[in-house]
């Protein structure tokens, strides 16, 4: 043998998959999308925490796209047990090689699967711009509803206008379709839509209803949709949750007393009231709230209540204490137990009720009652672009869809959006 040729094999050895580890990267993409799932929504996670648990993810990624075509085949094969974080993995690496059966697979699956779904519209907003090239317009332009809706929910994920695809989807017979083109119609900032939205309150469907409201009332309705949004806080109403706090965003203190009264005299959820007086803002709930601090099952909720009113980190500022004897905070390793539920409080600080009244004591007077509050102001412009930079995930959120509500129009800023993305529009003017 030559030493070309001897060099060639070495090289062909030293290029070819190691199984084990790219079953590895499989496994972990997997596994880190579900830790990412939960980390979006966290009340604890800043945006530099995303981006480190973002950049692991991408390295398995990135080892997958490295192996080829072995690693395609084995995260087709994963599919024949899908999950939600399988099919995110071959879902973004079908997108990033242009694989169209592959796509065309994962679709199918997300559409049979509702509960798998999650993963693949993860995958579409995860991968770059122009990964989708060529893609989403086939998407949109699909005689298929749910592959319209697919196109759709890619385009907002990127802060891209779908145009008449979205128009057009508004009227379209599919509920779910209708659903979510309202919803992006709302987070795009398309005031020309407002009006469809208002009509869509009128939808024989429920959550097209709910969104139709939410949208209408972020392009800046505040009569037709607030009545749905009001009405859609009946106990037992599948979006009652962010109908209230859409609501107490919106109303003043003195307005707001209504939902909360109704909040305190069902006293059926203790947790909905606490999360209430937070969003409401109005310091004369502060007290209240500590003396929710001495209940295990409450404290770290009405602390985070308690921060989002003053914007005081309860752990930068060592309010806080060690968790109670016996606390758990999350599922139980007996594998008896039923309940495998994550804990809602998980990451949030355990507050020293003492030590915050005092320092309650302190600074109450700089906080005058009847006021709205949020994270130690009254909302503003400059000060929700300040928490949408630097706050935890929950706060920023909140911030975001505060910007809106400020300002009729402004596209809702996706927080859940890969960390280096959001990094990048934060630094730009358009943010």
């Amino acid at each position: 043998m030559s030493i070309v040729a001897a060099n060639n094999t070495e090289g062909m050895a030293l290029n070819r998959p190691v199984p084990a580890v790219v079953a590895q990267h499989a496994e972990e993409s997997a596994v880190l999308f579900h830790v990412r799932a939960r980390m979006v929504d966290a009340p604890h996670v800043r945006l530099h925490h995303l981006r480190r648990l973002d950049d692991r993810l991408a390295a398995h990624l990135d080892g997958l796209a490295v192996a080829g075509a072995y690693g395609a085949h084995l995260c087709a094969t994963a599919l024949a047990m899908p999950g939600p974080g399988e099919l995110f993995a071959t879902t973004a690496l079908a997108l990033d090689t242009h694989d169209g059966p592959c796509l065309d697979k994962v679709l199918a699956l997300a559409h049979a699967l509702p509960e798998c779904r999650p993963g693949v519209l993860a995958a579409f907003e995860w991968v770059s711009a122009p990964s989708l090239r060529g893609i989403t317009g086939g998407l949109l332009a699909s005689p298929s509803a749910f592959h319209r809706m697919v196109g759709i929910l890619a385009c907002g994920a990127h802060r891209v206008d779908p145009g008449a695809p979205l128009v057009a989807a508004l009227g379209d017979p599919d509920s779910l379709l209708r659903e979510h083109a309202l919803r992006i119609a709302g987070e795009c900032g398309r005031l020309d839509l407002q009006g469809a939205c208002v009509r869509a309150l009128a939808d024989e469907d429920a959550a097209c209803r709910f969104q139709a409201a939410r949208s209408a009332v972020l392009l800046g309705d505040r009569h037709a949709a607030i009545r749905v949004l009001h009405e859609e806080t009946g106990a037992g109403r599948p979006h009652r949750a962010q109908a209230i706090g859409l609501l107490l965003k919106l109303a003043s203190p003195e307005q707001a007393v209504p939902i909360l009264k109704s909040l305190f005299e069902s006293q059926a959820d203790a947790r909905e009231l606490i999360r209430g007086l937070g969003t409401n803002g109005d310091p004369r709930w502060v007290p209240w709230l500590i003396d929710r601090m001495d209940d295990a099952s409450l404290s770290r909720l009405a602390g985070e209540a308690f921060t989002l009113i003053t914007g005081l980190d309860l752990a930068a500022h060592d309010l806080e204490r060690k968790p109670p004897d016996g606390a758990e905070t999350g599922p139980m390793d007996d594998p008896a137990d039923d309940d495998v539920a994550m804990d809602e409080d998980d990451g949030l600080p355990w507050p020293d009720a003492g030590k915050v009244a005092d320092a309650w004591a302190v600074r109450a007077p700089g906080f005058p009652e009847g006021v709205r509050h949020f994270m130690g102001a009254p909302p503003s412009w400059d000060h929700a672009v300040q928490v949408r930079a630097r706050g935890c995930q929950r706060q920023r959120g909140a911030a975001s869809e505060y910007l809106c509500l400020l300002r009729p129009g402004t596209a809702l800023f996706p927080t859940g959006a890969p960390a280096w993305r959001q990094q990048r529009w934060l630094a730009g003017p358009e943010a």
